[in-house]
């Protein structure tokens, strides 16, 4: 294995990842400070524990799968995964769609929260449970299929894992030391880069799951996305100039 397809693997999944945990923090912080990091705690880690046994399970029967049409289906998933993270990217640098902001999210998180204890009789720990575990399972499950559709077929599994790993610990290391929403984490550009870099690993996988002999085989990784992230750019400029034409 090359370190042109391993670096790209790792890049790729702690990127994403690192989007995802973010987006999980955020919510679990407010939940957390609302009501108690005990509750929350606990359904953060069961959904992580969840995510957890959904790898260990889905890792030995993708081994089942012969190559060449498991490169091909990740190969498709990637690209259709990639392909609307940088759409999504591209319509937001243009100003067409608006960023993500971390502290709206958290203001409004806490506001539902404090909006369903009015309305329940359920406890406050049960309801910061769920809604810690929910948050921490959905965003989970994203970087689960990353990682997977990454690393599946190539042997890169391990590699994109470690990626995600990083991705978790750097999250959590710099949310408990600032103890808030990491609202600087500039996301749309992570989501810019993690959308070429998916679409990129798209193209190349499909390819081969095609029988297709690209050209210098894994150097051709770099090219893609080159390639990818100037189309991206240029798409962004173009908008962005269509419709602020002031802006020019």
């Amino acid at each position: 294995m090359s370190l042109s397809t391993a670096v790209p693997a790792i890049g790729a999944a702690f990127a994403a990842s690192l989007v995802e945990f973010v987006e999980a923090f955020t919510i679990v912080l407010a939940v957390a400070t609302l009501n108690g990091w005990r509750p929350t705690a606990i359904g953060a880690l069961s959904a992580t524990l969840l995510l957890g046994l959904a790898v260990l399970a889905l890792g030995p029967l993708l081994s089942l799968v012969p190559p060449q049409p498991l490169q091909l289906t990740v190969g498709i998933l990637l690209l259709l995964f990639g392909m609307a993270w940088l759409r999504k990217a591209i319509l937001r640098s243009a100003g067409i769609v608006p960023l993500h902001d971390e502290d709206a999210i958290f203001a409004a998180e806490r506001a539902q929260l404090v909006s369903e204890e009015a309305r329940r009789t359920t406890s406050r720990n049960w309801i910061a449970g769920i809604a810690a575990f929910k948050a921490v399972l959905l965003e989970g499950l994203e970087v689960v299929f990353i990682v997977i559709a990454v690393g599946a077929g190539r042997g890169l599994l391990a590699w994109a894992s470690l990626g995600a790993l990083v991705a978790f610990i750097a999250v959590l290391v710099a949310g408990v030391i600032l103890y808030r929403p990491l609202s600087r984490v500039p996301e749309n550009a992570l989501k810019f880069g993690v959308g070429v870099m998916l679409t990129s690993f798209g193209v190349f996988w499909t390819g081969e799951g095609l029988g297709i002999g690209w050209p210098g085989q894994d150097l051709v990784l770099p090219a893609f996305v080159a390639l990818f992230l100037a189309t991206g750019l240029v798409m962004a400029s173009w908008l962005r100039q269509a419709i602020h034409p002031e802006a020019r």
